[in-house]
Order: structure tokens, then C-alpha cells, then sequence
């Protein structure tokens, strides 16, 4: 890798405009089940949980309207089955180059989640100067799950990565050579040694920490490697551990508000699982948020993160 420590880019590493989709259809999904081990079945009716998760989200986006974000609420709809519909930032990322990239997909059923309905409405106050469509990776079944796949630094330019089903190589370098970033892949698994399928549940970059589970990547060097590029980019690191990720405490994003107050989403389940020390450190560096996601959390096997889209993009 070259010398990072000189490469910081003037765009910021959060942004106040973020973009959520309102279930539907919420449900558990059988064809993620495989590859994600946070979901869990048997839990309640589906139809409780659309209802439920729905209040959930309408719940967490009224508190993070009242604290001054800009969300961009789109509503799914019931003309077909998109049970992970209310998880956008594995489709789309939009970033301050005017750039747009969509993500290929490892479930058939999650690809109908990519709207382009919605690019076009986000014209309206944003510039879209390109869209990257890395979706032709499907075909050879190969994927990248947007934000989920990879936690960006935004600053500095680098993508972290952990392999798994829904993280391949060839995609990750195809994104960073669209995107100009640096890739730091690795793998990482749970105490099961299964790969834990997106990097977003273990790893969170803010602007000057990180959020990271180092105990699941079990390879030394590799170890070493993240918390080098960490160090590096003069990041502060909170060690979280498996079971901590297990409460979807990795799982969180730091965003802003329009007065530029800095805020660090979580669920609730994932911040009553830190402890004081890391309570304390984490709301030095932002503001603390969190919510109740239990339904989205146990059906859907995703949290606060997964449910926000950051919209980096130029405004009209």
C-alpha cells in the first residue's frame, strides 16, 4: 500500500443526508438465511413483523429527524416480495464525485431492490455526474454488497474488506479501480470459524476512531495489516469483541447533522452490549444514538447501519 498517511481527501468521512427505504414487505428471508448467521427464525407471524419492523423504522427515523438529519425517505412497495428492502445500503452508494455505484447481489430475490426510480428523484437535489453498474458480476456469480461488503474511509480513500459469499475479489478490485480506492481485504469469522458475511457487523470507520472486532480475524498478519492502515490514518481504535458483535455492536455509523454535530447510530441492543468504558470513549467522539431494532434485527439479521444510505453526492 502506498504512503496513506499523505492522501487524506478534503470530503468528509460523514455526511447529514442519508437515504432509507420504508418497509412493505419485511420478512424473513430464506435465501440470505444461508449466509448469515444473525438471523433468526421462528421468532413471530410475518405478518406482526412487517407491522412491527415498520413501526421500528418510522420510530428511528422521526428520533434521527428531531436531532436535525436529513433523511430521504423512500417508501417500498407491495407490487413484489423484497423482504430486505429496508436494508438500501446494499444495492447503492453515492459519493462526492458525483458518482453513483450499484452492487451485484448474492440473493435473486434481493436484486429487484435497486430502483432506479429513486437515482432519478434524488436528481432533483443532488448531482449524478456517473453511475458505475458493477451488476454483470451476477452472471458470473460473483458480489459486492455495497456498504455492507465494504466499511469506506471516505478521507483517505480505502475500502476494508472481509471475504465472504457476498464479498469477492475480483468485484472489490473493480470497484477501486472505478472509485480510485485502496483495498484492505481480509477474512474474518465468528467463534464457529464461519465467515462472517459482511464487513459492516464488525468494523465501523468514523473520522478520527474505529469501531473493530480484531478478534475475528484470526490470520496474525492480517490482524496486524487493519490495525496498521488504522493507526495509520490516525484513527483512535475501541476493540469490540465476537459477542459483542453478535449484538450488532460493529454494526454502526457515525453521520451529522445540519448544524454539523456529529452523531454515532446504533441500536439499542447493540449499545446496551457496550460497556461503560466504551460508552464513554465512543460519545467523546460523537454524540451517542440509538434505537430499537429488535424485529428488523432478528428477521432481517441487519441493524442501524444496514438501514442508511449515505448521500455524499454535490448538491444541485
Amino acid at each position: 500500500m502506498r504512503n496513506i498517511t499523505s492522501t487524506a481527501q478534503i470530503q468528509p468521512q460523514s455526511t447529514a443526508h442519508i437515504m432509507m427505504i420504508r418497509p412493505a414487505r419485511f420478512a424473513f428471508n430464506i435465501e440470505t438465511a444461508g449466509s448469515n448467521e444473525f438471523q433468526k427464525t421462528g421468532l413471530v407471524e410475518s405478518d406482526s413483523v412487517q407491522e412491527d419492523a415498520r413501526e421500528e423504522f418510522d420510530l428511528m427515523v422521526s428520533q434521527m429527524e428531531k436531532t436535525g438529519v436529513d433523511v430521504h425517505i423512500f417508501d417500498d412497495n407491495e407490487d413484489q416480495l423484497r423482504p430486505d428492502a429496508v436494508f438500501s445500503n446494499n444495492w447503492v452508494s453515492f459519493h462526492q464525485s458525483g458518482k453513483v455505484v450499484l452492487y451485484p447481489m448474492m440473493a435473486e430475490n434481493r436484486r429487484a431492490e435497486r430502483r432506479h426510480d429513486i437515482i432519478e428523484a434524488l436528481k432533483d437535489e443532488y448531482k449524478v455526474e456517473e453511475i458505475i453498474d458493477l451488476t454483470h458480476f451476477e452472471k458470473e456469480g460473483k458480489f459486492l454488497e455495497g456498504t455492507g461488503s465494504m466499511v469506506l474511509d471516505r478521507r483517505y480513500k480505502i475500502a476494508y474488506a472481509c471475504l465472504s459469499p457476498r464479498t469477492h475479489p475480483d468485484v472489490l478490485q473493480a470497484f477501486a479501480d472505478a472509485m480510485g480506492y485502496e483495498l484492505v481485504i481480509f477474512s474474518a469469522s465468528d467463534e464457529n470459524d464461519k465467515a462472517i458475511y459482511h464487513t459492516n457487523v464488525l468494523m465501523c470507520v468514523g473520522d478520527i476512531f474505529a469501531v473493530v472486532c480484531l478478534e475475528a480475524i484470526k490470520n496474525p498478519d492480517e490482524r496486524q495489516m487493519v490495525r496498521s492502515v488504522l493507526e495509520e490514518t490516525n484513527k483512535y481504535i475501541v476493540e469490540i469483541s465476537l459477542e459483542q458483535v453478535r449484538q450488532f455492536a460493529g454494526n454502526m455509523l457515525m453521520i451529522r447533522n445540519v448544524k454539523q454535530e456529529k452523531f454515532l447510530v446504533m441500536s439499542t441492543r447493540a449499545y446496551n452490549s457496550l460497556t461503560k468504558k466504551q460508552r464513554e470513549i465512543l460519545n467523546d467522539y460523537a454524540r451517542i444514538f440509538h434505537s430499537d431494532l429488535h424485529v428488523i434485527e432478528n428477521n432481517g439479521g441487519g441493524s442501524a447501519r444496514c438501514m442508511m444510505t449515505e448521500i455524499h453526492l454535490p448538491r444541485r
